[in-house]
Order: structure tokens, then sequence, then C-alpha cells
């Protein structure tokens, strides 16, 4: 049995390393296209699941698929990846003093088995100037992460707290990862 992480996501990959785990990564080539008028939980749920189907229909049955999406939702509107600066800079001001949901779709696809769910993080920000905003984008940090922020980078200086799971924030909620492997007969510990 082989593990195979449908995502190009470097945390996600260092998630999985920190587990011992020895997997392969295939990301899924296509798309992050969001249902219309769906609601969070949903939303991560069909991505993922999407990812995994991509890739496991180039895989073996003897292979366990791992995919996920992650979503920051702030007043009912999901924050993506940023396609611009000024797009960063526009989320990271939305979110500045404020809570927000963090939520991520996992897909594990293994023995015959199609295994989903989601988790919901709320992260709260500290104020946050204009001249921090800039400096952090100037970073180049904020451009592939959902939200246009990175909880375990210099955006840790940004969230006055976590409820939940905090490597929910980071893209893969090991928590839950863990239960949904072991489901399909991976053996963490």
């Amino acid at each position: 049995m082989s593990i195979i992480l449908a995502s190009g996501s470097p945390r996600r990959r260092e998630l999985l390393e920190m587990l011992g785990l020895a997997f392969e990564v295939r990301p899924a080539r296509g798309g992050e296209n969001p249902p219309e008028h769906a609601g969070p939980e949903e939303t991560v749920l069909v991505l993922s699941e999407a990812k995994a189907s991509e890739v496991a229909e180039h895989s073996g049955p003897e292979n366990v698929i791992v995919a996920a999406d992650t979503i920051v939702w702030l007043d009912g509107r999901l924050l993506g990846k940023p396609h611009s600066e000024a797009e960063a800079a526009q989320m990271l001001r939305a979110l500045s003093g404020r809570e927000h949901e963090v939520w991520t779709g996992v897909t594990v696809l293994g023995c015959g088995r199609a295994l989903r769910g989601a988790e919901r993080t709320l992260v709260r920000f500290r104020a946050l100037s204009d001249e921090e905003i800039a400096a952090y984008i100037a970073t180049g940090e904020p451009m592939d992460k959902a939200g246009a922020y990175g909880a375990q980078g210099y955006a840790s200086l940004f969230v006055e707290g976590i409820t939940g799971d905090f490597f929910n924030v980071m893209g893969l909620p090991l928590c839950r990862l863990g239960k949904m492997l072991a489901e399909v007969g991976v053996k963490l510990l």
C-alpha cells in the first residue's frame, strides 16, 4: 500500500513528513473552482473530493489517496489564494482585528472506501497597520495561501488566538486525518 498526497502544498508535505509517513506527491491538476452558492463546509468537501478523484483515476487500487482543500471564510464569503498583491492587501485589511473561520476539507480514498470530512478552526487577528500589511506582502509569503496568510510564518505575529486544530490552519487537520487513515488501515502510531 502506497500513500499519495494529491497536493503540491509544501505545508501539507511538511505535516505528513512530521508524522513519519512514506508517501509520494502527485498534485491534482484541476483548478480550485468552488461550487457557486455553497457554504464553507460544502465548498472544501467538494474541492478535496475532486482532487482525490482526479489523482485516483491514474492510481492503482492498492494506493491510499489523501487530498485536502483549505479556505478562509469571513462575513459569508470565501477568501481563497490572492491573485495579486493588491488583493492580498485587501484580504489582510478585512481580517485585521477580527475573528474568521478556516475550513479544510479532507478526502481519503483507500481499501475500497471513500472518506471525507471537514474541519473548522477559528482564528483571531490583532489590528494590523497598513505598514505591517505592506511589509508582510513584501515577504511574498501570503501569495500562495488561502486568506493571504500563513499562521506558521511571519503572520504568526498577527494571530491573537486560535480555537480548534492549529494544523487545520496550516492546511491539514492532523487529528481528523489520523482517524481517517486508521480507517483504511494506515497506522501512524
